[in-house]
């Protein structure tokens, strides 16, 4: 079959687009998949500062996709275009408007592809009557609905889909040489945790309140300073890695000044937005991951899955789809704003987990290969 993708691959980084990214090169690069893909690269923002903005010319750009879109309906003879819908942002909702309604009327099948949540619930608890009105009127009743888990599907469930499909993420393994690089240090310095010492924990995310790192900076805080409780040869000392980008300077000048403070002085790393192999050395080079998010529109985290394939124990929070991609009753989850809890955790799993089950989970629920063939799957289905 033939698939319009109207949706924008990096820059900006997030996972969003990097899921696209996946999709069009998965799909491209795998003819035994069936799905001939015709991609218009939506996009109208260069970094994270602009995401959502209304800026000047952005206009102009949408409206060249638009074309693009309607024009290659008839060059391509494509009828099923896939469509990323936007969080509950009011620029960003308004931007589907305008896509929906020029692009939309020219294809049999639209499929809806919910990588953020929480936009039918704002339309009904927040929304102007006139924009849910508006909303509901071109985002509602799409051919298909895919979803990224159980928790995101009522959501979706709200724009009134013909079907519903949830089709969780998948990342090619970022740690293909785990088992003979790093399976057996992973086995090692959990034993040697036993004994106390150096615990290394990784923050890698958007450097924003909501994503967690000024819970991640105030968790490191008092785990270290519950060692103080704990026999001198048995504490731990836990020093943060900080990967990624601050998005305003407000957030930055405040994060300088708290790691700065003698709790955490010494002990954090700043490490920037990081890819390629400084991602992988990062990854490789600690021991927990630490991700305390509340982002409103946290969908299936990428970073999470990275995470878990590197074989790092995750401890992170009780938020939207996040605890169906972790073991049941596993201890690492703790409520969110919760910088006590996540500090006990760390302590905690740092000691049980030794990392090797979340390898062999991530790739088991996450692999790229089972995501497009489960995504190739849903696809053709519409044929039927």
């Amino acid at each position: 079959m033939k698939l319009l993708v109207f949706a924008h691959v990096p820059p900006p980084h997030h996972g969003q687009s990097q899921m696209v990214q996946y999709l069009v090169e998965g799909f491209r690069n795998d003819p035994a998949l069936g799905i001939e893909v015709i991609h218009v690269d939506a996009r109208l923002s260069e970094d994270l500062t602009d995401v959502g903005s209304a800026r000047g010319g952005k206009l102009s750009r949408l409206l060249g996709y638009c074309w693009q879109a309607i024009r290659a309906r008839f060059v391509h003879g494509v009828t099923t275009w896939y469509y990323v819908p936007s969080p509950p942002k009011r620029n960003s909702l308004y931007r589907d408007w305008i896509v929906l309604l020029l692009v939309r009327p020219f294809f049999r099948h639209s499929v809806h592809h919910w990588h953020a949540v929480g936009l039918g619930a704002w339309l009904e608890e927040h929304a102007r009557p006139w924009e849910r009105w508006i909303s509901h009127r071109l985002l509602g009743g799409p051919t298909l609905a895919i979803t990224l888990s159980a928790f995101n599907s009522p959501d979706a469930l709200r724009f009134h889909p013909r079907r519903s499909e949830v089709v969780a993420n998948g990342v090619p393994d970022p740690c293909p040489d785990f088992q003979s690089t790093l399976e057996s240090v992973r086995r090692q310095r959990h034993r040697d945790r036993q004994s106390g010492g150096l615990v290394r924990v990784l923050f890698l995310a958007h450097c924003t309140p909501d994503k967690g790192i000024f819970d991640a900076l105030e968790a490191v805080a008092l785990a270290n300073a519950n060692e103080a409780n704990q026999p001198a040869a048995q504490r731990l000392d836990f020093h943060l890695d900080v990967a990624g980008s601050f998005v305003t300077p407000e957030d930055e000048a405040r994060y300088q000044e708290r790691i700065a403070r003698p709790d955490l002085n010494g002990r954090v790393r700043t490490l920037g937005f990081v890819k390629g192999e400084a991602k992988s050395a990062c990854l490789r080079s600690a021991d927990v991951f630490l991700f305390p998010s509340y982002y409103a529109n946290e969908g299936q985290p990428l970073n999470l899955i990275e995470a878990m394939a590197h074989g790092l124990v995750p401890v992170t929070t009780h938020w939207r789809g996040i605890p169906e991609m972790l073991p049941d009753g596993y201890a690492g989850l703790v409520q969110p704003r919760d910088p006590a809890a996540a500090a006990v955790a760390l302590r905690r799993v740092a000691l049980a987990e030794d990392g090797i089950r979340f390898r062999t989970l991530g790739l088991a629920r996450f692999g790229l290969d089972a995501h497009l063939r489960r995504l190739a799957e849903v696809l053709h289905s519409l044929k039927r």
